[in-house]
């Protein structure tokens, strides 16, 4: 019995590791497939046409409590992440972007100390700041660039969406995966379109390689990604999620050295190493839940 447990508990792994794997080329798509100038829009439009259309063909409605719990899980897990994730991608590079951000699992840590009584281990600490300077060795380079407001913009969205997973794990989902989805999609997206047709103003024109690109992080770097990363959260402890997000800087940078046809520095490699090092003693430091 332990060895199938064992298994199943690898396929949950496995499963929620593709969700920051998919977020991880958000980047190249946001640069090379969306329009210019409007990170607050497309981060709306990226959420709220999947939402509304899984809400309505589902036909469900949070219930009592339940929409004030879905307003605050959908403004920090989609709205404010979102708009924070696109700030950052189009005012820094990809790497200092990762590298910040890379901060989540301390946050996840430290909010599950407080919110939900898991004390950390020491190994578990050490495997967080491990992930961290693993991402900064791979991503960061003498030409890194820093901007004020997208460094601000990187940490506000480690901070939200590390909140937002711990308060995911804490309330536990009253309905279905794909319907408890949905309804934060909608939030989110609902709560970043007034603010961004106000500051933005709408797109002046959307090409067919505009709308390739709001399709992929729609359908699937959005809609399947967040089932994924809440139903691992439903499976997996919370610290044991943020570790996973150490994924995506590095598919990040993987695609782009792809793309790029580059090769890595043995600084990069050694980066490389330390980020998976960090994620597997992640989740041999986490208990499931």
């Amino acid at each position: 019995m332990k060895g199938v447990a064992s298994s199943a508990r690898l396929v949950d792994v496995l499963l929620t590791a593709l969700a920051p794997m998919f977020w991880g080329t958000t980047f190249v798509v946001a640069t090379e497939f969306l329009p210019p100038g409007h990170p607050l829009l497309v981060a709306s439009m990226r959420s709220l046409p999947i939402g509304l259309l899984l809400t309505i063909g589902l036909r469900k409605l949070p219930q009592g409590i339940w929409w004030l719990r879905i307003f605050v899980l959908g403004v920090l897990n989609i709205g404010i992440f979102q708009a924070f994730l696109f700030v950052s991608a189009y005012r820094l590079p990809g790497g200092v972007a990762a590298t910040v951000g890379a901060v989540q699992p301390l946050l996840v840590i430290w909010f599950a100390w407080l919110m939900l009584s898991e004390k950390p281990s020491k190994l578990a600490i050490l495997a967080a700041i491990a992930g961290f300077i693993g991402v900064g060795l791979l991503v960061l380079g003498p030409s890194a660039q820093l901007d004020a407001i997208g460094v601000l913009a990187a940490i506000g969205g480690a901070l939200t969406m590390g909140l937002g997973t711990v308060l995911v794990k804490k309330w536990k989902s009253p309905v279905s995966l794909v319907v408890f989805t949905a309804w934060q999609l909608v939030v989110g997206g609902l709560v970043l379109l007034p603010i961004a047709l106000i500051t933005e103003g709408p797109f002046t024109e959307i090409s067919r390689t505009n709308l390739y690109g709001f399709v992929y992080l729609g359908l699937v770097g959005t809609a399947l990604a967040y089932a994924l990363w809440f139903r691992g959260i439903e499976q997996l402890s919370a610290t044991a999620v943020s570790y996973l997000a150490l994924l995506s800087p590095l598919v990040a940078t993987l695609i782009g050295y792809v793309f790029l046809q580059q090769t890595f520095s043995p600084i990069q490699l050694a980066g490389i190493v330390m980020i998976l090092a960090s994620v597997v003693m992640g989740q041999q430091t986490s208990s499931t839940n």
